[in-house]
């Protein structure tokens, strides 16, 4: 369902939050992707630790800083999604937003850029959203990313504090529920480790800009403040509509430029 290209977000207007509100006010073009799996090997491990640091980015990972995950490329909105796989909000978000995406991507003028973070970890201890988050990283070297998203959501411990996610048992069979992911690829990507240096350094770059919870919403760079499926469905027509305006004058410039 999912498919991207993302195009690095613009500088955020951070709207106020309103009390209580699940919608943070929180903006950039920073997303995390983290990974730790326990193995016996010391083999294993010192490979690991070398991958701590190498920066390996997912195939198809898109936008200037190279953490978007792309989900169906499209023009001409960007809507930037935030994302953790260990906080329940996320996935009550994403469960209550699928049809509204779904939508919006039918018409061909949205795309979405979809960007995980780790901050359940920070706040909670544990590892389970950076082992998740790796695992999804490793699905995305195979272009199942959003299957293997949508899989895990059924598997996530209803308690946050719950470090269930960080089982590498757990994750690898997640990954047989997914048609068409190659277990020969996916597991030694999940074992080994291979996106740890590129989900830490955006895990460094997402703490850096000071944000600190998920969902969170951007069209065209702009964060959005609480929104409802209608308004997310309105201020993206709006947004389609200032773009194709855009386009339309920038084309008329041209063509008047030309013949001058």
């Amino acid at each position: 369902m999912r498919k991207s290209k993302a195009k690095a977000p613009k500088a955020p207007k951070a709207p106020k939050a309103g009390r209580g509100s699940r919608w943070r006010p929180y903006a950039g073009t920073v997303v995390a992707l983290v990974v730790v799996f326990g193995g016996s090997a010391l083999i294993g491990a010192h490979v690991r630790g070398q991958k701590a640091t190498e920066v390996k980015v997912p195939t198809g990972a898109v936008a200037t800083d190279g953490f978007g995950l792309p989900v169906k490329p499209t023009v001409p909105v960007a809507l930037t999604v935030y994302e953790d796989l260990r906080s329940p909000q996320s996935k009550a978000f994403a469960q209550e937003y699928a049809a509204v995406f779904t939508g919006l991507l039918a018409t061909g003028q949205v795309e979405i850029d979809y960007r995980l973070v780790t901050q359940s970890d920070t706040d909670n201890g544990g590892r389970g959203a950076l082992t998740a988050a790796n695992a999804a990283a490793c699905a995305q070297d195979q272009g199942k990313f959003a299957e293997y998203v949508d899989k895990l959501w059924a598997v996530q411990p209803a308690d946050v504090t719950d470090d269930g996610l960080n089982s590498e048992t757990l994750l690898k069979k997640v990954g047989t529920e997914v048609k068409k992911l190659d277990a020969a690829k996916f597991v030694p990507c999940v074992q080994g480790g291979d996106h740890d240096g590129w989900v830490r350094k955006s895990q460094q770059a997402f703490t850096a800009a000071g944000f600190t919870a998920v969902p969170v919403v951007q069209v065209n760079g702009e964060t959005l403040a609480d929104p409802t499926p209608a308004k997310l469905r309105t201020l993206v027509k709006s947004a389609v509509a200032k773009a194709e305006s855009d386009t339309a004058t920038a084309t008329a410039t041209a063509s008047a430029t030309a013949s001058s």
